[in-house]
This record gives structure tokens, C-alpha cells and sequence, in this order.
């Protein structure tokens, strides 16, 4: 089973519908966060020359991984708003918008709880 991942005040998230061995006390609603990144002219180009020649884009990985944590920052805020204290069935979504997919949607949901 996947660990549940937990912020400094203590809300924890996880993408299972439960958490083992902590039973569900109240239902709060549903929760979410969005983030939106631009793509970089200058980080477009190294990636797409790092692309044809092989290797990862650490900059464009960073970029997601910053943008996925604020997302569910976003979520737990939230939760701690309604008075919850865990999300569960937590998910996420990458989306590219904007009229030349020139940015990123990272988005979390999930379901604000009290255990």
C-alpha cells in the first residue's frame, strides 16, 4: 500500500480512498489546486536540443515537480480551511493549454476529510 504523504501541519495526503488503520470520521467535499506554468523560450530550446541527442530534461522535471507539490500545497490548504485533517483519492492531471500549448496545467483533487 502506498504511504500517505503528510505537510507541516500535519494533513495527509494519499491517492487511496482510505487510510489504513485511521477510519473516516466526516467527509468535508471535494478539494483542489491548480497551478499554471509558462514554458521558457530559452528552457524550450535546451530541452528540444536535449530531446535529439538523448537524456532527460532535468529543467522541464523540476518545473512539473515544483508545479504538482504547489498543487497539492493548494489541496491541503483547502482541507485545513473546511477543518480536515487528510485527503484521500487524491489525483492528479497534467493538461497543456493556451492557444500554442505554451502552458501547463498541473491540477490535484481529492476528497477533504476528518480520521
Amino acid at each position: 500500500m502506498p504511504s500517505p504523504w503528510k505537510d507541516a501541519r500535519g494533513i495527509t495526503v494519499t491517492t487511496t480512498p482510505t487510510i489504513e488503520g485511521k477510519p473516516i470520521q466526516e467527509y468535508l467535499g471535494i478539494v483542489t489546486g491548480e497551478v499554471i506554468v509558462g514554458a521558457n523560450l530559452f528552457r524550450d530550446l535546451f530541452a528540444n536540443i536535449r530531446d535529439i541527442v538523448g537524456g532527460r530534461s532535468g529543467s522541464y522535471e523540476r518545473i512539473l515537480r515544483d508545479a504538482r507539490e504547489q498543487a497539492i500545497e493548494e489541496l491541503q490548504a483547502e482541507c485545513g480551511s473546511r477543518g480536515g485533517n487528510a485527503v484521500v483519492g487524491v489525483d492528479l492531471d497534467y493538461e497543456v493549454i493556451g492557444d500554442t500549448g505554451s502552458m501547463l496545467m498541473v491540477s490535484a483533487s481529492g476528497t477533504a476529510v476528518k480520521v
